[in-house]
Formats: structure tokens, C-alpha cells, sequence
């Protein structure tokens, strides 16, 4: 496959992964603070085909955004830069851990269909759910930390652009910590979309910085 296809087929994943996770951050049913087993169970009850589709849609997501820093690390690695290689694993493991939460919320769904009581199950979720979260964010974070600094070290953007991709990933990590719905869902979806989207744009392009080597000369009188 040329360089510039497979660039095109990243820059591909990396626009649709935070449009995807957009769609299913912000059209989550409001939850004030997380995690509230009360709340979750009325939202539950209330429109049991939106609360299941939502979270099937979370975990599309979040599949499709690992699949995106992927290729985000090869197209940095086509720059040259190969520093910050370490973060792609960190983030990794954090996304994997960070889908298993939606799979979590769907067992008030299944408790909802079965007429059991949904608060009640969902309260005994709750200590398993603060801890994958904690995980999650933590690995996520050192992840998107490390890919923050490559994009800047690499010069693939333009050092204003650059410097709003790579707080928007710092953003992304620590809306992640953050326990209220209007972070979780509205802060964390809009931060997705100005991380990603630039990088996506810069890669459709197919141009891509290449490393600056200096060189020494020397003159003989």
C-alpha cells in the first residue's frame, strides 16, 4: 500500500472515531454526577432501546479511537518522530479498560427488561465501576500525554495548531477523571473533535514532516 493511501484510510479513522464517540457522549441520557445508581436506573427505565443503543455505540467508539491513535503513531513515525513510541501502549490498555464501562451499563438494561430492581444492581456496580474508571483514565492519561508531547516534538502541525491539538488531548484524559455528566459527556466529545480532527486533515493531505538532519561541513583553505 502506497504512504499516501494508508495515510488516507488513517486519516479516516481518526475523523469518524471522535465524530462517533460525539454522537454517543452528547445523546447519553443526562446523568448529573457519576455514578448514580438512582439516576442510571430512572434513565434506564425511561427508554430502555436509547440507554442500550447508546452504550453499544460507546464501545464503537472507543474501538474505533484505539484504532485511530494507531494510526495517528504511524503517521508520527513516518516523521520521524519515534520518542514518544511509549504512550501508544498506555493508551491502548486504557481504552480497552474504558470500554468495558459502557459493557457495565448495560446490565440495568438487562435488569430493566427483566423487571428486577435496576438501582439496586446498579449500586453493587458501582465499587467495580469507580475502580476500571480510575485505571482507565490514569493509563489513558499517561497515554495521551505522551502523544500530546509527539505531536509537538514532530512538527506535524503548525506550532499553534499544534499547541490546541495537544491541550485537547490533555483535555480528553482529564474530562475522564472528572465524575459530573456535563464533563463526561459534553467536555470529553468536544475535546475528541479538536484533538483528532485536525490530525485527520493534516494525514487526508498526506503531508508529512520529515525529520530535519543538520549536517556538518567543513571548509579547507
Amino acid at each position: 500500500m502506497k504512504p499516501t493511501t494508508r495515510s488516507r484510510y488513517g486519516a479516516v479513522t481518526v475523523a469518524v472515531a471522535p465524530a462517533v464517540m460525539f454522537v454517543a457522549l452528547v445523546a447519553h441520557p443526562f446523568i448529573a454526577r457519576l455514578p448514580d445508581a438512582d439516576a442510571i436506573a430512572s434513565a434506564a427505565q425511561a427508554n430502555q432501546a436509547m440507554w442500550a443503543a447508546v452504550h453499544l455505540l460507546t464501545v464503537v467508539g472507543v474501538a474505533l479511537t484505539a484504532l485511530a491513535f494507531l494510526a495517528i503513531r504511524a503517521h508520527l513515525r513516518d516523521a520521524g518522530e519515534n520518542r514518544y513510541a511509549w504512550a501508544l501502549p498506555w493508551l491502548l490498555f486504557g481504552s480497552v479498560l474504558y470500554a468495558v464501562l459502557p459493557g457495565m451499563e448495560l446490565t440495568p438494561f438487562a435488569v430493566a427488561r427483566t423487571g428486577g430492581d435496576v438501582a439496586a444492581a446498579q449500586q453493587e456496580l458501582v465499587p467495580v465501576f469507580v475502580a476500571v474508571l480510575a485505571v482507565s483514565s490514569i493509563t489513558f492519561a499517561i497515554g495521551a500525554a505522551g502523544f500530546a508531547k509527539a505531536v509537538l516534538a514532530s512538527g506535524v502541525l503548525v506550532r499553534p495548531l499544534g499547541l490546541v491539538v495537544a491541550t485537547a488531548l490533555i483535555v480528553l484524559a482529564l474530562s475522564r477523571f472528572v465524575p459530573l455528566g456535563a464533563v463526561q459527556f459534553y467536555v470529553q466529545a468536544a475535546a475528541g473533535l479538536v484533538a483528532l480532527w485536525p490530525l485527520a486533515l493534516h494525514m487526508w493531505r498526506g503531508s508529512v514532516t520529515a525529520p530535519v538532519v543538520r549536517t556538518q561541513t567543513e571548509t579547507v583553505p
